[in-house]
């Protein structure tokens, strides 16, 4: 490391300076925001099982639910748009929101997203717990959704940002492992307030959602900006900066890096609109995988599962509180899955983890198709033995610990850490309103979809996850130990992408490595 700070390792730079205690603080404070997001993700699905919620809002589907007669088509069961649409509706807000958070992030800084987030989400939660009409219902959902919007925005990139190269993948994977955490924990609120006498279990359910965004909101105003957000802004002369980052690398000496972060903000400030840069041909690998992995990422069906795992259940045959159950089993493989990968994302890859989860997901999507083909057919009428339920809970656990470790973390992991500074907040932005999109397209369509498509939903999604495998296995190269500011020498080596990133993209690259010599 002589001269430089630096060292060459899997063919790029680590700068000098340790995993310091003040990183690991930040990175997990940041990586709260992901509570918004599971907390959400899990609360819905049960809420909308429960009898009091949709005799209330939904009696529709509540009376279509209590016809017990023999012959009831249990696909079609909960089949309601507008049932859906209380869960959907969250998505588009955080889509149009996560477009207004790409400028808020870039003008005003990553911490002043995440506040927004918090409050937003905060007012919602409260709302949300107190709504007497469906109209409420609807507007507190969008209001959530604007705080998710912003969340999923600016949460990714500081990590990202505050990350030490070696092991930014676990770092940034916090916000994953949030997310489970906020799925599991919502499960966890279901399965007690399905209990509370009064029919108002479900308020408290909801409410509940008050106690993450106030985590985040107070974490944030606590929390110190990402120097390369400062740098961006235009604190250079203050050298502030410079001093942040000192203290989070542990060390005096962050020349090299400091001066990478330096040459990548006067490239980025070069740039009048990053959309329509984003757009330009060198920066087509990233703008594509900034498309493709939310939309295959929800094309796996994850979200079939996180959103509706208690109303699945109970159209599947399980009782009420089965359902629940089943729900808080599937919630803690989740949060085992992302720890798992958080443990060996550095040191295997992210390639490795998305093609062996791809291999998985789709042996356990046509177990789970195979086995409701086999009880229910075409007709929808039966009920799984309690053997038979437990192979399907197998297969769907099974699925959910794939995804946890592969499509899941790194579906947020690797859009945000492929962007140069200049197209950062356009990337992630990108990535945003794609996830959220999909998101709300399976979320309001996944009931209708499984009315019709019946027991061929499950093999559906697992065709989609063969195509998204392949894609990975050919076009998406390593990106492990590879310093953020970097990241382009990746895609020029690459034998596809290679083609569109001109040389002067690595300029800075090569130039550090001759100094090695």
């Amino acid at each position: 490391m002589a001269g430089g700070g630096f060292a060459v390792q899997d063919g790029g730079r680590s700068y000098e300076g340790g995993v310091t205690i003040f990183v690991i603080f930040t990175c997990m404070v940041a990586a709260t925001g992901g509570l918004l997001f599971g907390y959400d993700i899990g609360i819905s699905g049960g809420v909308t099982s429960m009898e009091s919620f949709l005799s209330k809002f939904f009696p529709s589907v509540y009376h279509k639910m209590k016809n017990e007669s023999v012959d009831q088509n249990q696909y079609c069961k909960f089949d309601s748009q507008l049932l859906t649409l209380f869960t959907s509706s969250l998505y588009i807000a955080a889509l149009v929101a996560s477009f207004f958070a790409s400028s808020v992030t870039r003008r005003f800084g990553r911490k002043i997203s995440m506040l927004v987030a918090g409050l937003v989400f905060f007012i919602g939660s409260i709302l949300n717990g107190v709504a007497n009409n469906i109209i409420i219902l609807i507007i507190s959902r969008l209001l959530l959704g604007v705080g998710v919007g912003f969340a999923n925005q600016s949460v990714p990139v500081y990590l990202a940002e505050m990350a030490p190269t070696k092991i930014r993948g676990a770092l940034n994977m916090g916000f994953q492992m949030a997310i489970t955490i906020g799925i599991l924990v919502a499960g966890l609120v279901n399965f007690g307030t399905a209990k509370i006498k009064g029919g108002y279990g479900w308020r408290i359910s909801l409410a509940l959602a008050a106690v993450p965004s106030f985590i985040m909101t107070v974490g944030a105003i606590f929390l110190p900006d990402t120097p390369n957000s400062m740098i961006e802004r235009g604190h250079l002369n203050t050298e502030k900066a410079r001093k942040l980052l000192q203290k989070i690398r542990g060390t005096e000496n962050v020349n090299e890096e400091f001066q990478d972060l330096v040459d990548a903000t006067e490239a980025a400030n070069k740039v009048e609109n990053q959309w329509t840069n984003i757009m330009q041909p060198r920066y087509r690998p990233q703008l594509v995988m900034c498309v493709l992995i939310p939309f295959f990422q929800q094309l796996t069906g994850i979200n079939v599962i996180m959103f509706y795992a208690p109303v699945l259940f109970k159209t599947l045959g399980f009782g009420d509180e089965a359902s629940l159950m089943s729900a808080v089993i599937t919630g803690c493989v989740n949060v085992i899955g992302t720890l798992l990968s958080m443990v060996i994302v550095d040191k295997f890859g992210r390639r490795a983890l998305f093609l062996e989860g791809g291999l998985q997901m789709i042996l356990c999507q046509i177990g789970v198709g195979v086995m409701v083909a086999l009880q229910f057919g075409l007709s929808g009428e039966g009920a799984f033995a309690k053997a038979e339920a437990n192979w399907v809970l197998f297969f769907i656990c099974g699925y959910v610990a794939a995804f946890a470790w592969s499509w899941g973390p790194l579906g947020w992991l690797v859009p945000s850490e492929i962007c140069p500074l200049e197209i950062r907040s356009a990337g992630q932005a990108i990535n945003v309103s794609v996830n959220m999109f999909f998101t709300f397209l399976i979320g309001q369509g996944f009931l209708t979809m499984l009315c019709h498509l019946k027991f061929g939903l499950f093999l559906f999604f697992a065709g989609w996850v063969i195509i998204m495998t392949i894609f990975i296995s050919f076009f998406l190269p390593e990106t492990k130990n590879v310093p953020i500011e970097e990241i382009n020498r990746v895609w020029k080596a690459h034998w596809f992408w290679g083609k569109y990133i001109p040389d002067e993209a690595v300029i800075g690259h090569d130039k550090h490595n001759k100094a090695l010599v």
